[in-house]
């Protein structure tokens, strides 16, 4: 297998691909049946995750049309220095080599990873679960076909089909060059995988996001936010679990019992700390152990919080490091919010939700890193590169 492709060459197997997904999305949609008829467990994200529909086709399409859009991430420059010596100096991204994603249900992931570590150069290894097994085949074999199209060979694009047992084999001693290694998944998956691994791993971890409604909050915004955040894709790891409510918010009772409501018709179990103990809908928590805790469930915590500070230190004391929004028409509170939260992505009047490789305009993502190193959020095909110096001279020795 060559280590480079051309960037025309890897473009063009992506829009092959776009043209293969749209062709085949019945194959695609007959897969998915079987795994879906299959699974017979009662994890509501994990189902969510697994199931293909035709909104989820129209996504894969998109986030390839939107891969093979973007400008090659490989090669780009990023510091020239000239010695005094004379020698030019330069610093340009380079392909990691070969990138390997373990994940749970989502086939979803099988286009937009399988995109992204191609885009940007690298070779991928896919792991799946088994769950989602016959979803993910039908589309890898669209990868192979793809890849063939173009003359380019399978290599770059391959499914592991490995129980526990092999993988763990194979990440301690792997049979091949192995450069990086992200997992997606609950937090048994990723403690596997870092154990286990030998090379660099990425952690795409939990979310338990939370929404902070400072006192000089729209009511109707905050509302609308909360809602959108709880109950739009409660498996999503950017979906909201916690909300602090400031004790100065005019009219606090009133939003409240609106909050209440609006949860209560999406069947939102509610559970909130002291202060709530008046309102019926709430559940009193048992404890503070509760605050670290991502739900992937209709279900949520209330909290009082004094201010903004106090707020923040809530937030990083107990939230996953993924996602936090503040709910506010100050913009001073808005700024100290942002620059404080110790999150890979902070909002100012939106809703979490949009932490997303393809909402940020990414292509889709490899996963939502809440690693500081060496990318934070929505890792795109731009942050799936290392990089390399390039030193030209004309005999200096030191």
């Amino acid at each position: 297998m060559n280590n480079t492709l051309n960037i025309d060459t890897r473009n063009a197997v992506l829009n092959s691909m776009k043209a293969l997904v749209k062709t085949h999305a019945q194959g695609i949609l007959d897969a998915n049946a079987i795994d879906m008829e299959a699974y017979a467990g009662g994890d509501l994200a994990m189902r969510d995750r697994l199931k293909v529909d035709a909104a989820k086709i129209e996504g894969m399409i998109e986030s390839l049309r939107q891969l093979a859009a973007l400008e090659d991430p490989v090669g780009v420059e990023r510091f020239r220095f000239t010695h005094d010596n004379g020698m030019k100096i330069y610093n340009r991204t380079a392909s990691f080599g070969t990138v390997m994603i373990i994940y749970e249900s989502r086939p979803d992931v099988t286009i937009e990873a399988g995109g992204i570590a191609f885009k940007s150069g690298n070779k991928i290894l896919l792991k799946g679960g088994k769950e989602s097994l016959n979803s993910n085949l039908a589309i890898v074999a669209l990868w192979h076909k793809a890849l063939e199209m173009n003359g380019v060979s399978t290599a770059w694009v391959e499914y592991l089909n490995y129980n526990r047992t092999e993988t763990q084999a194979f990440l301690e001693k792997p049979t091949q060059t192995l450069d990086l290694i992200v997992p997606r998944g609950g937090e048994r998956l990723i403690a596997f995988v870092k154990t286990h691994a030998t090379c660099p791993v990425i952690v795409s971890g939990r979310g338990n996001n939370f929404v902070y409604v400072h006192k000089h909050a729209d009511a109707a915004m905050a509302l609308d936010i909360i809602v959108n955040a709880k109950t739009n894709k409660v498996s999503g790891c950017n979906a909201v679990d916690k909300v602090l409510i400031d004790n100065d918010l005019p009219q606090r009772d009133a939003f409240i019992t609106a909050l209440l409501e609006r949860l209560a018709a999406h069947n939102v179990e509610i559970l909130g700390d002291a202060t709530f103990s008046n309102y019926a809908e709430v559940t009193a928590i048992e404890n503070d152990q509760v605050w670290y805790e991502e739900f992937l469930d209709y279900k949520i915590v209330l909290g009082s919080i004094a201010h903004t500070q106090a707020a923040i230190e809530m937030i990083n004391t107990y939230s996953g490091g993924h996602s936090a929004s503040i709910v506010t028409a100050a913009e001073g509170a808005a700024e100290n919010f942002m620059a404080a939260v110790d999150c890979g992505a902070v909002y100012h009047n939106a809703s979490t939700r949009f932490t997303d490789g393809f909402e940020f305009g990414l292509g889709g993502e490899l996963a939502i890193s809440t690693d500081k190193l060496h990318q934070r959020g929505p890792i795109g095909l731009q942050h799936l590169v290392t990089n390399k110096w390039y030193v030209h001279g004309e005999g200096q020795i030191r």
